[in-house]
C-alpha cells in the first residue's frame, strides 16, 4: 500500500502536533493545519489523501468546510471529530461525505486503527474503479462496510486477509439479510480471479433430479431435450469464484456429488465419460447451524470440514447497532438521489426508534425500510409519518420506555435477558438462543461479551 497523505487540522496546536507526531512514527506523511483557511491552501498544493478535522472551529463550521472540499476534492477521505452528544451533527457529516468519524476525547490509538481503516477503503475503492461496470460502485452498495462497529471492523480485517489467497474455501455464515453475498462478491473481487466469472447459485432451488445437469452441464443429444452442448456452473466459473448460496439446504446425497468436485477439481458432463479439470474457488454461505445439522444426519460431516477451512461469522445489525446511524445516513442520501428527492434532514426521533428495534431481517430489512420511507416522504425533511414507525418499530417486550425520560441502558436490559433464558433452560444454550430469538453463534458471542460464562 502506498504512504498516505493525511491533513490535520484543529485549532489546538499542541493536540494536533501531539497526533502529527505519532502519525508520522506510523509511517504516514503528514500535514497540519490551525485553521480552515490553512488547511484549504494545503490542500491546494498538495495530493491530500485523507483529512481529520473537527465539526467545531474557527473561521467556518467543520460541515461548511466538509461540503467546499468534497464539492472541489471527491478523491480526499474526511474523518470528522466530535464531542460526546453531538450525534445530529454527526450525521449530517455523513451525509455530505464523511467517510468516518472519532468522538472526543479519544486514545491516539483510535486515531491509528480509523485512518488505517479509511486507507484500506481508499485502497479498495481504487481497485474496484479499475473494474467492469459491473462490479465498479462494488463498495459503495456494501453494506458491511458501513459502520463503526468492532465486528465491522473484525470482517473486514478477514476480507482482506482471505483475499490474498486464491483457493482458500470459505464459509459464510449469518441469518438472512446480512450481507452474505455481497462479502463473497468483495472476496472474489479483491483476489487474482476478479477478471473471472463470480457465479451465484442458490442450492435450495436446484431438485436433486437436476443437480448434475446444473453443476456439471451435458453432451449434445444426452437426453431428449438436450439439443446442444451445455457447461455446468464449475465450468461456467472456471478461473473464478462459484459462490453456493444456501448451502445447509442442498440435499444430503447431492452433498457427496458436491464434495468429490471439490475435492478432484474434476468435472464430466452428461452423456460423456471425459473429464475436465476445473479451477473454481469455493465460498459457501448459509443460515443454518451446519454443526447441528452434522449431528443430526442433514449434512455431511466431510463436506462440512471441507467448507470449513476459513469461517466468516456475519453477526445480525442487533449486535451492532453503533452502525445504524451511518447505515441510515447512507440509504437515505442513497435513495434521495435515486429518486430525485431532496431530503435535507430526518427526525432525532427515528434513529431513537431504530435503535430500540431489533431487525430480524437485518440490514436488508433496514434498507428497504428506508426506502419506503423516502419513496412516501413529500417534504425536505424526513418523518416518523413517512416510515409509519409508531406501528412498525414497536420496542420488544424486554425494553419499557421509563416515565421519567432517563436513557436506557442497553447492554443491562441484555445481559439480563440472556441471564433469565439460562436460568430458564438450566444452561441448556440451544434452547435458551431459541428462547431469546439468535443464533447459538450470537448467543456465545454475548456470553462472552458480558462474562456469563460462569
Amino acid at each position: 500500500m502506498n504512504v498516505q497523505n493525511v491533513l490535520i487540522l484543529d485549532d489546538e496546536k499542541g493536540f494536533r502536533e501531539e497526533i502529527s507526531e505519532f502519525l508520522k512514527e506510523e509511517g504516514y506523511n503528514v500535514l497540519t493545519a490551525g485553521l480552515p483557511s490553512e488547511a484549504i491552501k494545503l490542500i491546494d498544493n498538495n495530493d491530500v489523501d485523507i483529512a481529520v478535522f473537527d465539526i467545531r472551529m474557527p473561521e467556518m463550521d467543520g460541515l461548511s468546510l466538509l461540503h467546499q472540499i468534497k464539492q472541489e476534492y471527491q478523491e480526499i477521505e474526511i474523518i470528522m471529530m466530535t464531542g460526546y452528544g453531538d450525534m445530529s451533527s454527526v450525521i449530517k457529516a455523513m451525509r455530505y461525505g464523511a467517510v468516518d468519524f472519532l468522538r472526543k476525547p479519544f486514545k491516539l490509538t483510535e486515531i491509528k486503527e480509523t485512518i488505517n481503516r479509511v486507507s484500506k477503503y481508499r485502497s479498495i475503492k481504487s481497485k474496484i474503479k479499475k473494474e467492469s461496470n459491473i462490479f465498479k460502485d462494488m463498495l459503495d452498495n456494501n453494506l458491511h462496510f458501513i459502520g463503526n462497529s468492532p465486528a465491522l471492523k473484525k470482517i473486514f480485517d478477514l476480507i482482506i486477509k482471505i483475499s490474498k489467497s486464491n483457493d482458500t474455501i470459505v464459509l459464510l455464515t449469518g441469518e438472512t439479510g446480512t450481507g452474505k453475498e455481497l462479502i463473497a462478491k468483495t472476496i472474489h473481487l479483491l483476489s487474482n480471479r476478479k477478471d473471472n466469472k463470480f457465479v451465484v447459485v442458490n442450492c435450495s432451488t436446484i431438485p436433486e433430479e437436476l443437480f448434475e445437469n446444473e453443476f456439471f452441464g451435458h453432451m449434445k443429444g444426452s437426453y431428449t431435450d438436450a439439443k446442444q452442448d451445455q457447461k455446468g456452473l464449475f465450468e461456467a466459473a472456471d478461473k473464478g469464484t462459484l459462490f453456493l448460496d444456501e448451502i445447509g439446504d442442498m440435499k444430503y446425497d447431492m452433498q457427496a456429488k458436491l464434495l468429490r468436485v471439490i475435492e478432484d477439481k474434476k468435472i464430466s458432463r452428461l452423456g460423456t465419460y471425459d473429464e475436465k479439470v476445473v479451477d473454481v474457488r469455493i465460498i459457501a454461505a448459509t443460515n443454518h447451524e451446519l454443526e447441528k445439522m452434522v449431528k443430526n444426519k442433514q449434512f455431511r460431516i466431510d463436506l462440512f470440514h471441507r467448507l470449513n477451512l476459513f469461517k466468516i461469522d456475519i453477526p445480525p445489525l442487533r449486535e451492532r447497532k453503533e452502525d445504524i446511524p451511518l447505515l441510515f445516513n447512507y440509504f437515505v442520501k442513497d435513495f434521495s438521489n435515486k429518486y430525485k428527492k431532496r431530503i435535507k434532514k430526518a427526525e432525532n426521533s427515528i434513529i431513537t426508534k431504530l435503535l430500540n428495534y431489533n431487525f430480524p431481517g437485518n440490514v436488508r430489512e433496514l434498507k428497504n425500510l428506508i426506502e419506503r420511507a423516502v419513496i412516501m416522504c413529500d417534504d425536505d425533511i424526513l418523518t416518523e409519518s413517512c416510515f409509519d414507525l409508531l406501528e412498525y418499530l414497536s420496542p420488544s417486550k424486554e425494553i419499557r420506555i421509563l416515565e421519567n425520560k432517563e436513557v436506557l441502558d442497553l447492554d443491562s436490559i441484555e445481559k439480563e435477558n440472556i441471564r433469565k433464558a439460562l436460568s430458564i433452560t438450566k444452561n441448556n444454550k440451544t434452547q435458551a438462543s431459541k428462547l431469546l430469538n439468535i443464533s447459538r453463534q450470537a448467543l456465545d458471542r454475548k456470553i462472552k461479551k458480558f462474562n456469563l460464562g460462569k
